[in-house]
């Protein structure tokens, strides 16, 4: 049973933006502010927890992959086991983005085992492929701010639900996009692909992506680029505003 996690503090997320030293706590210290700061572009904590694929390394899981790390309230709950089966079925998907998945919901691995039954049952697959974390103790809750506020005040003293938190992570263990939401509104996996792909576009083409955008769609160049580099860059592209300019992906 996973009861330790590794988390980073505030300092060093800041100045080195590497993992930290180990700090051990026990259940009786969840203070906010050990709680480091999941800030866009920091490395996420690591730690190490009992999965439904067995024992894993947060960091060594991702690998060199970027991943999608989402949370759950609990095991058998009915909006959870659409979106699992929904993130499962769109595995495929994510697989060719570089994407690994995996989930955490605040009970142990053998009732996990159980629910992903009904998972595989209630979205008609044959297979559940990717991990889901134990997290009994709300360590890891913890150490991402996967809690509510009444939630937060009751760690380590009362039974506490995680909210539905999504994390995406690149290559480098970085922190590039994340969503909250409450335990009673669903997610939407066509988003988070579709924030994916503007990630690693953005990346890839040093860019930037309007509303709504959808690949195959134009792009933005970043006003910090000057017209005569944007020419030597994307070639033809279409001045709207000074700071507005589109260009194909």
């Amino acid at each position: 049973m996973f009861s330790r996690a590794l988390f980073q503090s505030r300092q060093s997320l800041l100045q080195r933006q590497q993992p930290l030293k180990i700090a051990v706590r026990t259940l009786r210290n969840f203070k906010q502010e050990d709680q480091p700061r999941l800030r866009i572009n920091t490395v996420v904590p690591n730690f190490d927890a009992e999965t439904t694929k067995g024992k894993i390394n947060f960091h060594d899981y991702l690998g060199d992959s970027w991943g999608v790390f989402f949370s759950h309230p609990a095991d058998f709950t009915p909006v959870c086991t659409t979106e699992l089966g929904a993130f499962s079925k769109l595995k495929p998907e994510f697989d060719k983005r570089g994407v690994k998945l995996i989930g955490l919901s605040a009970e142990d691995v053998e009732s996990h085992k159980k629910w992903i039954k009904d998972i595989e049952e209630v979205n008609g697959l044959n297979k559940f492929e990717f991990p889901i974390i134990a997290d009994v103790d709300k360590e890891i809750a913890f150490l991402y701010d996967m809690v509510d506020e009444e939630g937060f005040k009751q760690l380590g003293k009362a039974p506490v639900a995680t909210i539905r938190s999504v994390f995406i992570i690149d290559p480098s263990k970085k922190l590039r996009i994340s969503f909250t939401y409450p335990p009673s509104v669903g997610r939407n996996t066509s988003e988070v692909l579709r924030v994916i792909d503007a990630l690693q576009k953005a990346d890839a083409k040093g860019v930037v992506t309007p509303i709504n955008w959808q690949e195959g769609e134009d792009v933005i160049i970043p006003p910090t680029v000057s017209d005569a580099d944007a020419s030597k860059k994307f070639g033809d592209y279409k001045t709207v505003k000074p700071y507005l300019r589109y260009t194909k992906a």
